[in-house]
C-alpha cells in the first residue's frame, strides 16, 4: 500500500485539480487508486450512492479514479453556517456543530474519524492520493491539524507541495512554506509542483533549481495554464468560462443568479452556463436581476438568514414583481424554500415561523434529521435525476421534479437536475417561450457531463505530459 499527500502553498493553489488529474492518470495505468481528503470545509457537497454526503471535489476525484464515492473518501465535511459556526458531517452523516473557538482545539474526535477512514481506505487500494487543506504552513493551527502535516506524520506520507505561479511570488511561497515547518514535518516534504504556468517553462529553471538547492525538494514538474479545464466553479468569472467554443448564437437567454451570503451548491448553475446561447451571471445587482430573462435563487446553507438578507437588498420585490408579470423565476433547494408561503424553522436558524415570498404555494418545515437521497423521475418524457441535501421539507403539490411550479415560477428541492441534458434543454425552451425569446437548444452540442469528463481527461493528459509521474509514484511507495 502507498500514499501521497498533495498540499499547497495557499488555498486554491490547485490541490484539487492536481489530485483529480493524478487519479485519472494513474487509473489509466491500471493502478488501483483512490482520492482522500481528511477534512473539507465547503458548502458544495454531493450525495453518494450509499447516501453519504461528501465534498463535491472528492466526488469528482472518485469519478476520475474510477471508484464508487463514499463517506470514506471525505470523512469530515464542515459546512459553514455563519462566520462563527459550521455544521459537521462525519462519514457522510450529520454530526452536530463546531463553534469557531473549537476549530483549533475541539476536533480530536474528528481527527480520530479521519485517521480511521484513511486506514480503511488504504487497505482496499494500491495508492491513496490525499488532498490537504489550505496550507501546511498555518502554524497557528498545527497542534490540532489532521488534514495536512498531522495526517502526513500519522501515516508517514511523503508530501508534494503545489504552488500557483499565476498569483505571483511562487518561489517565495514554496521556500516560506518549507521554512515555517518544524524539522519533523519538513522531513516529509519531498517535492513540489508549479501550477498555472504560461509561456516557456525554461525561464523558470534557475529559480526552481535554487529552490531545490536550498530546500532539498525535487521539482516534479510544471503544469501549464489549462484554458479548457476548470471544475465546479462558483464565481461569476469562472461561470462564464463554460460558454462553448464557437458559441455565436444570435438569440440568447440571460440568467441572473442571486449571490447569497451563504450560497450552497452553487455548481447547480454550471450546467445552465454550459448551454450554447445562455449567458449566466452571479450577481446582487437589482437591475440585472430584474431585467434578466431568468432569475435563479440557488441553494443556501442558511435559508432564513439569506431570505432576510434578500429582503434587506430589496430583491424580494424583484422576485414578486417578476412572478406577477409572468417573468421566469427558479428556486433551488434553499431558494425554493424562500419562494413558498411559510417557513417553520426551529432547527437551522431557530427563528420559528417566518413568512416566505409567497410566489409558490406550500409550507416548509425544518426537521432535525437531514434528508440525503438520490431521487429520479420523468418530466415531459425526459429522465431527471438529482440529489437531496436538506433539513427543510416542503409540503406542496408536486408538479415539477423535486418541487412545484406555478406559471413561470419553478421550485425544486433537488440539486443537480440541470446536469440532465434533455430535461435542461426542454425546460430552458419553456423559459424562452415565456419571455418571447427565439432561443432554441443546440441538440448537437456536447452534454454537460460529457464536457466535465473531457476536462478530467485533459487534466490527466497535462499531468502525464508535464509531471514526473514515475517519481511521484516512487515517493508514494515510500509510505509505510
Amino acid at each position: 500500500m502507498s500514499g501521497l499527500l498533495v498540499t499547497g502553498t495557499s488555498s486554491d493553489a490547485g490541490k484539487s485539480l492536481v489530485v483529480t488529474g493524478l487519479c485519472r492518470a494513474w487509473a489509466r495505468q491500471g493502478v488501483r487508486v483512490a482520492p482522500f481528503k481528511a477534512q473539507n470545509m465547503s458548502n458544495n457537497s454531493m450525495v453518494c450512492a450509499d447516501g453519504a454526503e461528501i465534498g463535491r471535489a472528492q466526488y469528482l476525484q472518485c469519478e476520475a479514479a474510477g471508484v464508487e464515492a463514499s463517506g470514506v473518501h471525505n470523512p469530515v465535511l464542515l459546512k459553514p453556517g455563519s462566520d462563527r459556526q459550521a455544521f459537521v458531517v462525519v462519514r457522510g452523516k450529520p454530526a452536530g456543530r463546531l463553534e469557531a473557538g473549537e476549530y483549533a482545539t475541539g476536533r480530536t474526535h474528528l481527527a480520530e474519524a479521519a485517521f480511521a477512514a484513511y486506514e480503511e481506505l488504504r487497505a482496499s487500494v494500491d495508492l491513496v492520493v490525499t488532498e490537504g487543506a489550505g496550507s501546511p504552513a498555518e502554524i497557528n493551527l498545527r497542534a490540532g491539524d489532521y488534514v495536512n502535516m498531522g495526517l502526513a506524520r500519522r501515516f508517514g506520507l511523503p508530501v508534494a507541495l503545489v504552488g500557483d505561479i499565476d498569483r505571483g511570488g511562487v518561489l517565495a511561497a514554496l521556500y516560506g512554506t518549507w521554512a515555517l515547518l518544524d524539522d519533523e514535518d519538513r522531513a516529509l516534504l519531498r517535492t513540489f509542483v508549479i501550477n498555472k504556468f504560461r509561456g516557456d517553462a525554461s525561464v523558470l529553471t534557475s529559480g526552481l533549481d535554487e529552490i531545490s538547492r536550498r530546500t532539498g525538494l525535487s521539482c516534479a514538474g510544471v503544469l501549464p495554464w489549462l484554458t479548457d479545464v476548470w471544475l465546479d466553479s462558483e464565481d461569476a468569472l469562472s461561470i462564464g468560462r463554460w460558454r462553448p467554443d464557437g458559441d455565436a448564437m444570435s438569440e440568447r437567454l440571460s440568467v441572473a443568479v442571486v449571490r447569497f451570503p451563504r450560497t450552497s451548491n452553487a455548481t447547480d448553475v454550471d450546467a445552465l452556463a454550459a448551454e450554447p446561447g445562455i449567458d449566466v451571471h452571479i450577481t446582487t445587482d437589482l437591475d440585472r436581476c430584474r431585467e434578466a430573462d431568468l432569475l435563479v435563487l440557488p441553494g443556501s446553507r442558511a435559508t432564513v438568514d439569506d431570505l432576510a438578507w434578500l429582503r434587506r437588498q430589496g430583491l424580494d420585490a424583484v422576485v414578486t414583481e417578476r412572478a406577477a408579470a409572468g417573468r421566469p423565476v427558479l428556486g433551488i433547494c434553499g431558494g425554493y424554500e424562500m419562494l413558498v408561503e411559510t417557513i417553520e424553522d426551529a432547527v437551522e436558524s431557530s427563528a420559528g415561523t417566518v413568512t416566505g415570498l409567497g410566489v409558490l404555494a406550500g409550507r416548509v418545515t425544518f426537521h432535525d434529521e437531514k434528508v440525503l437521497a438520490r431521487p429520479n423521475e420523468r418530466w415531459k418524457g425526459h429522465d431527471v435525476d438529482g440529489y437531496e441535501i436538506h433539513h427543510g421539507v416542503v409540503d406542496a403539490e408536486p408538479t415539477f421534479p423535486g418541487g412545484s411550479a406555478s406559471g413561470s415560477v419553478w421550485g425544486t428541492i433537488w440539486h443537480g437536475t440541470f446536469e440532465n441534458d434533455g430535461f435542461r434543454r426542454a425546460w430552458l425552451a419553456e423559459v424562452a417561450a415565456a419571455v418571447g425569446c427565439a432561443w432554441t437548444p443546440d441538440l448537437t452540442a456536447p452534454g454537460f457531463r460529457a464536457r466535465r469528463s473531457a476536462m478530467i481527461d485533459a487534466l490527466a493528459d497535462a499531468c502525464e505530459a508535464s509531471l514526473d509521474l514515475d517519481h511521484l509514484l516512487e515517493l508514494a511507495q515510500e509510505a509505510p
